[in-house]
C-alpha cells in the first residue's frame, strides 16, 4: 500500500496530462494501450509476469546486459532494503535493532522492506490499475475549463506551474477517490497472490485477504477466517476516514472569522 498507491496515483495522473494534450497525435491509440491492462484478465497477467520475472526470465536477461546478475524474483525472501544494505557490505543488524520489542519481530526485520517476491506484486498492481485511473483523471482534466488555463498562461506560468497551482488543486476530489480506491484494492488483493505464489516464500507475499481465505477454507478455522475479514474491513474504513480528513478542501478563510471581517451581517455588507 506504502508503495503502489502514491505510485499509481502519480503514474496514472502522469499518463492522463500525457493524453490530454492537444499537440499529441493518436490519442485513441495511446488511451487504448494505457488502459488496455485493466480490462485484461488478472490471471492472465499473473502468469505473464511469473513467466517474465523467473530465474531466467526475460528481465533477468535485459540485467544480465547491464552487467547485473538478477535475484531469482519469485522464490526470494529478502526484503529489499537487505539486499541494498548487502551490496553496500552491510552483512549484520546493528546492535539496537536486534531486540525484538514489537510482536515477536526485531526492528531490523521490521526495517527490511517489501520482499523480492512481493517486489513482482507491486509492479503487476501498478501496471495494471494506472490505466482506469488515468481515465477518472482524463475525464476531471476534460472538465476543467480552457479559460482557467489560458489565464495562468496570461500571468506567466510555466507548464509546471500550471499543473501545481492550477490543475492538481481543481483535482482534489478526483484524487481523492483515486487514493480511496488505489488503497481498498491493496489491502484486497486475492487473486494474484492465489494464482501465483499463496503467500510463499516464507509467508512474505502473503495479504490479508489471502489470509482470511487459507485460514477458512484450507484451515477450517471459519471464526478466525471472519474475524480477519472483519478487521481487514474495519482498517479500510479507518484508512479511508484518515484520508478523507487530510485531503478535504479547507477554505483560506474560515467562515466565522470571514464573518466577522466583512462587518458581522450574514450577507457580508457592512451595517
Amino acid at each position: 500500500m506504502l508503495l503502489v498507491v502514491p505510485i499509481q496515483t502519480a503514474l496514472s495522473l502522469a499518463l492522463a496530462v500525457l493524453v490530454n494534450r492537444r499537440i499529441l497525435r493518436g490519442k485513441g491509440f495511446f488511451r487504448t494501450a494505457f488502459y488496455f491492462p485493466s480490462v485484461t484478465s488478472s490471471v492472465a497477467i499473473t502468469v505473464v509476469f511469473l513467466f517474465l520475472f523467473t530465474a531466467s526470465g526475460s528481465v533477468n536477461r535485459m540485467l544480465s546486459y547491464l552487467s547485473v546478475d538478477g535475484p531469482n524474483w519469485i522464490d526470494d525472501p529478502r526484503g529489499v532494503l537487505h539486499v541494498i544494505l548487502n551490496a553496500l557490505g552491510v552483512d549484520q543488524p546493528p546492535a539496537p535493532l536486534q531486540s525484538a520489542p514489537f510482536l515477536g519481530l526485531s526492528w531490523w526485520q521490521w526495517l527490511a522492506g517489501p520482499s523480492v517476491a512481493m517486489c513482482v506484486f507491486i509492479i503487476m498492481a501498478i501496471f495494471t490499475t494506472s490505466g482506469t485511473f488515468m481515465l477518472l483523471f482524463l475525464a476531471a482534466l476534460q472538465n476543467i475549463s480552457g479559460e482557467v488555463e489560458e489565464a495562468a498562461m496570461v500571468d506567466g506560468t510555466t507548464a509546471w506551474q500550471r499543473l501545481r497551482y492550477v490543475t492538481i488543486p481543481m483535482l482534489r476530489p478526483t484524487i481523492f477517490t483515486v487514493v480511496t480506491l488505489g488503497l481498498i484494492g491493496t489491502w484486497q488483493v486475492f487473486d494474484q497472490i492465489y494464482t501465483g505464489t499463496r503467500g510463499s516464500p516464507g509467508k512474505t507475499t502473503l495479504t490479508p485477504a489471502y489470509l482470511s481465505y487459507e485460514t477458512s477454507f484450507n484451515g477450517q478455522q471459519w471464526g478466525r477466517g471472519a474475524a480477519i475479514a472483519f478487521i481487514l474491513f474495519a482498517i479500510i474504513v479507518a484508512m479511508t476516514i484518515v484520508q478523507r480528513i487530510v485531503l478535504v478542501e479547507r477554505d483560506i478563510v474560515p467562515a466565522r472569522k470571514r464573518f466577522y471581517r466583512t462587518g458581522g451581517t450574514p450577507g457580508g455588507e457592512k451595517p
